[in-house]
């Protein structure tokens, strides 16, 4: 009775009980910043952070419960930088947006929020839906559903008739004319106006559509869809409330407007030119190449009816160039995050882009850079995640075999904690 009255009063005072502690025994570690392959280590949780990492296995004391990851390679948890959980691709999907409601996406969400974070992706950002997805990384957070930490931009901003308005390809009746607060964007003060709706909404950071696109209802893939001085004003917003700017991006004067208005990343940057890329060095901005989606729309456009047939030509045109293109600005020098649309293609498939970029000519330890300390740069959380290293947040996965010698291990991910959390452990 006294214990239980300790605990309660404890609990009073501090406001929950204290940290659990977790050992894992790991037999190697990939240290992501050297490329070096640690071995026999015991990496020592406390709650939702490393505590320490000692050599040896070393035994804990009792009721301290110890994972036995021996057989297995540790590395920190993956972050995709893009992809969009209110949804997943089949050919029904363009009449959803007539007949989905808000609920039936949220419902949808939690069960791609969950099969992300089992893949290995701990964090994502999410680009671009109804705002479902804001309501999906509050839910995440408060540990009501189980996913990875999101970093939304709610709705992504578009002008009117682009790649992101939402009334695309409806009738004349349903189409209306929407504005910043829907997230269409026609001059500078529109473009004020629709980033400060997005931090009222609630969005981590915001997301342009600098071009038309594939799967939109709109006849181009590539044209420029901003002038560059509305760009500027939604970076110059932007900046004001703490948020970094995603460009979609397809063709390349929608690229340069975008890079020179200041965005921070371009999204696929399927037909950027040489000067594209020296500018992006330049302008310190990164790509993020999607190249899974590109093969994933090239194979779809085969199966009749699966899109419409406005989007079939586009997908023909832009899906097999974008592995190519990354390939060439890597080269090039330009920076690269790892990111893969996921919601394009199957969520829980996001590795499978780790192949292509190794395929593509990107080394191994630099693909998994660009999906640990590159997003962990981008997002202003350099001391917080991105590596399996003391005081940094215990976001661990394992995978069998070293992924150094064959990137194909990290589609078949056998151990995944995010902040202390085991969320899966196959032996």
């Amino acid at each position: 009775m006294k214990k239980l009255l300790l605990l309660l009063l404890g609990i009073l005072f501090t406001g929950s009980l204290s940290a659990q502690t977790t050992y894992l025994h790991a037999g190697n570690i990939l240290d992501v910043r050297s490329g070096k392959m640690l071995k026999q280590k015991t990496i020592i949780i406390n709650g939702k952070t490393i505590e320490k990492i000692s050599d040896g296995f070393i035994t804990p004391p009792d009721s301290v419960e110890v994972v036995d990851l021996r057989n297995l390679t540790l590395l920190p948890g993956l972050t995709d930088m893009h992809v969009h959980l209110e949804n997943e691709s089949n050919p029904q999907a363009y009449l959803h947006a007539f007949t989905f409601n808000d609920a039936d996406n949220a419902f949808n969400s939690v069960g791609f929020a969950k099969k992300t974070l089992l893949a290995g992706f701990t964090s994502v950002r999410d680009l671009g839906g109804t705002g479902v997805n804001i309501s999906l990384r509050d839910a995440i957070n408060q540990g009501k559903i189980d996913g990875p930490r999101i970093f939304t931009s709610g709705k992504s901003l578009a002008t009117t008739g682009g790649h992101a308005d939402p009334t695309n390809g409806r009738s004349k009746a349903l189409m209306g004319d929407p504005g910043p607060k829907e997230g269409v964007v026609n001059n500078e003060d529109d473009a004020a106006k629709a980033v400060r709706q997005r931090y009222k909404n609630g969005a981590d950071l915001i997301k342009i559509t600098a071009t038309g696109g594939v799967l939109s209802v709109a006849k181009s893939s590539s044209n420029p869809q901003f002038t560059l001085e509305e760009i500027r004003a939604i970076t110059k917003t932007a900046a004001d409330y703490g948020f970094h700017v995603a460009a979609h991006a397809h063709g390349d004067e929608g690229m340069q407007r975008a890079i020179k208005g200041g965005v921070k990343t371009i999204e696929h940057g399927t037909l950027m030119s040489d000067e594209t890329m020296e500018l992006m060095k330049e302008y310190d901005t990164y790509l993020v190449p999607t190249i899974t989606a590109g093969k994933e729309v090239s194979l779809n456009a085969e199966i009749e009816d699966y899109y419409p047939a406005m989007v079939v030509s586009k997908a023909i045109e832009i899906g097999p160039k974008i592995q190519g293109t990354f390939g060439k600005a890597y080269k090039k020098g330009v920076g690269i995050a790892f990111g893969t649309d996921a919601g394009v293609f199957k969520h829980g498939e996001n590795a499978r882009e780790f192949g292509y970029m190794v395929e593509a000519g990107m080394p191994p330890l630099e693909a998994i850079q660009s999906a640990t300390l590159t997003p962990a740069k981008i997002l202003h959380l350099e001391d917080q995640m991105g590596q399996v290293a003391t005081g940094f947040d215990a976001n661990i996965i394992a995978v069998a075999g070293d992924p150094l010698q064959n990137i194909k291990t990290l589609e078949e991910v056998k151990f995944v904690m995010k902040e202390g959390k085991i969320y899966k452990n196959e032996k």
